[in-house]
């Protein structure tokens, strides 16, 4: 589960209610029609610009938000380290029983590739084609979500040009300010959910895909340098390279 989610929930809508009770009451933040033309308006945007496949694949996309899948770069590292091993022992095409194991489709898929003795530039084409392929509909799914944290405040706003106006036709001078804050409540609204909603969610959708494309692109190098007969301990000083300092550190400790 993603936990900083859940605690950045926590806090931030904590103490949203820690400041509406201690300044008023609850039921004052709670208007149906603001709800509707905030909440309803900025889903059927989205749903108007989103092609059918990706509003297919929200629930998906919440689960990812939700429950990131886990992509440790260091076990990547070392299970290239000894395929290595493998190719420099036996050669490229005992890789073949160790590619039928790999349980991650883009690491069998790269294997295989450096197994059928495939052209050396034209397998890093073929593979980092399929990590742009797969940058381009995460970018897609996570702009879902952008899109939302841009359109729920103008809709708030709009929310509150409505309520504007109805508060101007029929105004007697003793109403003003009740008809002022539910006028005031839907900008509440936008602001709420575009920053505690729909902004998480697209931050939890980019932090899962990076954590995927940096394994990716250990996959990509570490085959490459495999097929290029590189010796293991040199691969994995490659690779370590490409991981931030702290991670290096954390698996010197273990």
């Amino acid at each position: 589960m993603n936990i900083t989610m859940i605690i950045g929930w926590v806090v931030s809508i904590g103490l949203v209610m820690y400041g509406i009770i201690s300044g008023g009451e609850i039921s004052w933040f709670i208007d149906i029609p603001s709800l509707m033309i905030t909440v309803g308006g900025t889903f059927g945007v989205l749903i108007a610009v989103s092609p059918m496949s990706l509003l297919k694949s929200i629930g998906k996309l919440f689960k990812i938000a939700l429950f990131p899948p886990k992509y440790d770069a260091q076990k990547y590292i070392a299970q290239i380290v000894d395929f290595a091993n493998t190719a420099r022992s036996k050669g490229l095409l005992a890789l073949e029983d160790s590619a039928n194991k790999c349980d991650d489709p883009f690491m069998k898929q790269s294997l295989m590739l450096i197994v059928d003795a495939n052209d050396s530039a034209k397998v890093r084409e073929m593979l980092e084609g399929s990590m742009t392929f797969m940058e381009e509909r995460h970018e897609a799914a996570r702009g879902f979500f952008e899109k939302g944290a841009s359109l729920a405040p103008a809709f708030g706003m709009l929310g509150t040009l409505v309520g504007l106006v109805q508060m101007l036709q029929n105004l007697d001078g003793g109403d003003l300010g009740p008809a002022m804050a539910t006028a005031l409540i839907t900008t509440f609204y936008g602001s709420f959910f575009a920053n505690i909603v729909f902004t998480p969610f697209a931050t939890a959708l980019k932090n899962a895909h990076d954590s995927e494309a940096l394994c990716m692109q250990i996959v990509i190098e570490g085959v490459m340098a495999i097929a290029a007969g590189s010796n293991p301990r040199m691969i994995k000083e490659k690779l370590d390279f490409m991981l931030p300092k702290s991670s290096n550190k954390e698996a010197e400790k273990k």
